[in-house]
């Protein structure tokens, strides 16, 4: 089905329209910045100033985010990440029920066991993790970056061999492309709206639509991936419609609804369909507009405040900054 984006008169938009201009006039009277993921509600896209990936809006955070205070709209180790790279900013998440499964699947003490049983092999773990995992990495990488970081890593430890977590299946798209060895790390770890996308979901829709490119996410099950005419993050899918939409008009978009939801107020002159009705993150969409203009009529509330300690930060910050040397 095509996503449309209307603009209805009813008690349910205006009250929406309300509530976004109230966000508004608040974030500007009490210096907030709002960064807001692909994923979220379309209504939150709307009221933010920066728009991106988890990596993407972290860097916002540090380089543009010019304000006392920053109102992250995704899950938690993103509003960590940003705490990490901008320790004297606060950083607020609107709900702490915004977690990620993925994320869930590897802590610290288990980076450290797999530290015990490969002690010459590097650590790659994925933005997706808690910042105590990043503070016992050797160096973070992203969806898009991930063949390149494995590579020059391994080439900087003299090794062809990674240990790589907690992503099972970008771990298995950064092996066939880079052709090392990955050691998964779990072996189990996967996002659930990713990898229960099914081929069987994409070729009902295919055979609705038949003149579409399919668009998926590296994190997707690996017959999906062999499948598609492009694997790219969130980002990287936004930007391959941008410089495509005037040779390709339809699209059939393999990642969360959000991202869609995006591309049809962007791309209006195109045709978007998702690939299973199922694509939806519950983490992404615990954050609403009601929560966040509570959060912002209660700044000082340390409940919704994510800040990472400091000698975790620091030893954190060591394997993101590796990444971004490694990704100039």
């Amino acid at each position: 089905m095509k996503i449309k984006i209307h603009f209805r008169k009813d008690g349910m938009t205006m009250n929406i329209t309300e509530l976004q201009s109230d966000i508004r006039d608040l974030k500007k009277q009490k210096d907030v910045t709002i960064l807001a993921h692909y994923y979220q509600q379309f209504s939150i896209q709307e009221i933010a100033d920066f728009l991106g990936d988890s990596l993407g809006l972290s860097r916002i955070a540090k380089e543009k985010a010019n304000t006392k205070y920053i109102i992250f709209a995704g899950v938690i180790f993103m509003a960590e990440t940003a705490s990490i790279l901008n320790q004297n900013k606060k950083i607020l998440i609107p709900s702490k029920e915004a977690c990620c499964s993925l994320a869930n699947y590897l802590n610290g003490n288990i980076v450290k066991e797999y530290k015990r049983e490969y002690p010459e092999i590097p650590i790659v773990t994925y933005v997706n993790t808690t910042a105590e995992v990043k503070a016992e990495s050797d160096i973070c990488c992203t969806s898009s970056n991930s063949v390149d970081i494995v590579r020059k890593i391994s080439e900087e430890f003299g090794t062809n061999e990674v240990l790589f977590g907690p992503d099972k299946n970008l771990a298995e798209y950064a092996e066939e492309r880079s052709g090392l060895n990955i050691v998964k790390m779990p072996g189990d770890g996967h996002c659930y709206v990713h990898s229960y996308l099914s081929l069987d979901d994409i070729k009902e829709v295919e055979e609705e639509h038949p003149k579409t490119e399919l668009l998926v996410h590296p994190e997707c099950n690996k017959d999906v991936r062999d499948y598609a005419d492009y694997i790219g993050s969130t980002a990287g899918m936004y930007n391959y419609v941008k410089e495509n939409q005037k040779k390709q008009n339809e699209f059939i978009i393999g990642t969360e609804r959000g991202l869609l939801e995006r591309m049809a107020a962007d791309f209006p002159q195109n045709r978007f369909y998702i690939a299973s009705e199922e694509l939806l993150c519950d983490g992404m969409k615990q954050n609403n507009l009601h929560s966040i203009k509570m959060l912002l009529e209660n700044l000082e509330n340390e409940e919704y405040e994510v800040r990472v300690p400091e000698d975790i930060a620091k030893r954190a910050m060591d394997p993101i900054q590796k990444m971004l040397e490694y990704s100039i």
